[in-house]
């Protein structure tokens, strides 16, 4: 089980997220109390639909992307003490009702960053993203040494350490592509990844997806081809990410979206 006595700081970046913001605040803080939401630059009226919420707002001027958001509430959360950060996105995509079991398995892996895994949950992910994250999935692989089940999803639960030893230059790339290259800087440092598997949710009055899967894509191939060239290409992490088992939990009965039971799988 999750540890109440563990720091945990959820942090939501938000571009116009209107139509799905405050559901979302809510349902978090059922589970956590600390939420801060940082709203990059919103032209809609993401803000007034947090008015009354014990959320801690944090606001980018201007639209700065999701990399320069999650930064800020990182930097956010370690000044208060943090010890576990979970990142959702703030267009609904992700349930805050599954963050218990992201939580129970990083209790038993603290220093291993929590994956909410949507790629197994297929025919629920538009097929054009589904094979764009399959692609940069088999890259980000390669780099960070090890097979990653989804490297595109932003609902993690990060141990807050992990942020200390990096700075925006070592992870320098900014949109999409920050999640990518923070699972592949992590894992140089020996840091993996375990997978939680989770729906893959499409709420039908969010704003469209700001991933472009084409655009997107190419730039995490770029971010993960710069990354191989220094390493010689790195052979090794090239065999052990097709030939390692990959680390996913998967729920065996429904007591475990409530916490009671986790079953801890390889595949």
């Amino acid at each position: 089980m999750h540890r109440p006595n563990v720091k945990t700081v959820v942090v939501i970046p938000a571009y116009n997220e209107a139509a799905t913001i405050r559901e979302l605040a809510e349902a978090a803080l059922k589970i956590v109390p600390d939420v801060v939401v940082i709203d990059d630059g919103s032209t809609d009226n993401t803000l007034d639909q947090l008015e009354g919420l014990p959320v801690s707002v944090l606001r980018n001027e201007r639209n700065c992307g999701k990399a320069a958001s999650l930064w800020k509430g990182f930097e956010h959360a370690l000044a208060n003490g943090a010890q576990l950060v979970v990142t959702l996105d703030g267009d609904g995509q992700h349930r805050p009702e599954d963050m218990p079991r992201l939580l129970n398995v990083a209790a038993r892996s603290p220093q291993s960053i929590v994956i909410g895994a949507r790629l197994h949950d297929k025919k629920n992910f538009p097929a054009r993203r589904y094979y764009a994250n399959q692609f940069a999935r088999f890259w980000i692989s390669w780099a960070a040494g090890y097979p990653i089940a989804d490297t595109q999803s932003g609902f993690r639960v990060y141990p807050a350490s992990l942020f200390t030893k990096f700075t925006r230059r070592d992870i320098a790339w900014n949109g999409f592509v920050f999640e990518s290259e923070v699972l592949i800087a992590a894992g140089a440092s020996g840091v993996r990844s375990i997978a939680v598997a989770i729906p893959g949710i499409y709420p039908k009055q969010a704003r469209p997806s700001h991933f472009r899967p084409v655009i997107d894509i190419a730039r995490i191939v770029v971010m993960v081809a710069g990354r191989l060239l220094r390493r010689g290409m790195n052979p090794v992490g090239l065999w052990r990410s097709l030939n390692l088992p990959m680390a996913i939990e998967r729920d065996s009965d429904p007591a475990d979206a409530r916490g009671e039971k986790t079953t801890a799988l390889r595949q």
